[in-house]
């Protein structure tokens, strides 16, 4: 056994309990004690996420709201705020990184893992660390939360699930094996239904049997993460704290549209509103691209392809033309339920658009205005004119938001 008083290796990891509509309920505090539902938009048929006092009646995240007002009749239904959201959490991993450890590693909007293994000398114990990170998150943005501390972030992420809501969970390491034994295997982040069906057809099902196959099976079918994973099951995840943000391979948008739509016009202003969101968010990080992604979700799939554009762009006027060149190839009338466009190949706009004549210098000139307008009066104060009247949902937060640079995507 491990001196109690250091650990080898000790991870936290914080998960904030309810965060959307814990934000509602901070911000109006009538709603504090009141089954609140968050959904996109107030005209929003699913809930993003609920508050404890509507999970107590059955509703849940992902259930349809009819449903949720049928179990629960005095349900609070809140548009989400992504803005708001996001500040918050921008605001709650600053602190994390000032005040607990550099060490961060932002897992999601409302999710962190902190390495703190070298903070135990100033901080003290793992366990003492993991409370006054709780304490700190409550101090900093009036927030309940729930943490999780142990040897690995598998294991650390696992024991704070299992202590929520507003919880505090310890595993020192040497303990993890043992209490993950009988674990189910797709309890564990990572470990999806493909993966668990995979295993349990070999005999796994918890993550005790994890130890009679070899891991050179889990290697052979899927490389390194199937040996992470068979570690994982031991409570011994060696994926280490990633504090740096990889630059996005793809950067996109899409939109969900009222459903089986057929109106040209409407798909139009969808395609353009979209293509407006992506050139922009390319522009604001000195991005172009050349090749798109266009796509239209019907209710027998996807319906478009790629397309490439002679030099790279930011320009949304370039991409709404190639959305028009999908629609004459592939839309032949059918409903339409969600729009997406991508940008397949971002790279840093290297200056030479200017090489290549006037127009585009033109364009470049009109865009700059246009967004600085738009920085400091709101998204599309100015836009084209067809986007007067497009959807009121409003943005959603990616589930790949970062607090800086292009994952920053609401």
């Amino acid at each position: 056994m491990q001196p109690a008083q250091f650990w080898k290796r000790a991870i936290v990891f914080v998960d904030m309990d309810a965060f959307f509509a814990s934000i509602e309920q901070l911000d109006e505090p009538s709603l504090r004690g009141q089954p609140v539902a968050v959904t996109n938009g107030l005209r929003g048929t699913c809930i993003i996420t609920c508050s404890y006092e509507a999970r107590a009646m059955g509703v849940y995240t992902g259930m349809r709201v009819r449903d949720a007002q049928q179990l629960c009749p005095r349900l609070i239904q809140r548009p989400a705020r992504p803005e708001r959201f996001a500040q918050i959490a921008t605001r709650m991993t600053d602190a994390l990184r000032e005040r607990i450890s550099p060490d961060l590693e932002i897992f999601s909007v409302d999710e962190a893992f902190l390495d703190v293994t070298h903070c135990q000398k100033l901080l003290g114990t793992p366990e003492s660390i993991a409370r006054q990170t709780k304490a700190l998150i409550e101090e900093v943005v009036e927030l309940p939360c729930t943490v999780g501390v142990s040897g690995d972030k598998t294991t650390a992420k696992y024991i704070a699930k299992s202590h929520k809501p507003n919880g505090v969970g310890v595993l020192p390491p040497w303990q993890a094996g043992e209490h993950l034994k009988d674990v189910p295997v797709t309890k564990l982040c990572g470990i999806a239904d493909g993966i668990g069906r995979f295993l349990a057809a070999r005999g796994v099902y918890t993550c005790g049997d994890m130890a009679s196959l070899p891991v050179g099976v889990l290697g052979k079918r899927f490389g390194y993460p199937g040996r992470r994973i068979w570690l994982m099951c031991q409570g011994l995840d060696p994926d280490p704290i990633h504090t740096s943000v990889a630059a996005p391979k793809t950067l996109g948008h899409g939109k969900v549209m009222p459903p089986d739509t057929k109106n040209a016009d409407v798909l139009i202003m969808y395609l353009s509103h979209m293509s407006e969101k992506l050139a922009t968010r390319l522009r604001r990080h000195s991005l172009q691209a050349k090749s798109f992604s266009i796509g239209l979700l019907t209710r027998y799939g996807w319906l478009g392809d790629t397309y490439r554009s002679t030099l790279p762009s930011n320009d949304s006027k370039l991409i709404m033309s190639l959305t028009r060149q999908m629609l004459d190839e592939h839309w032949r009338g059918e409903g339409i339920s969600q729009v997406q466009i991508t940008a397949l190949d971002p790279c840093p706009v290297d200056g030479q658009l200017e090489l290549f004549g006037d127009d585009q210098q033109e364009r470049q000139a009109v865009n700059k205005a246009v967004d600085t307008v738009n920085q400091r009066y709101g998204e599309l104060t100015l836009g084209p004119a067809r986007l007067l009247k497009r959807s009121d949902m409003p943005n959603v937060i990616s589930p790949a938001w970062k607090p800086n640079g292009p994952r920053q995507t609401i």
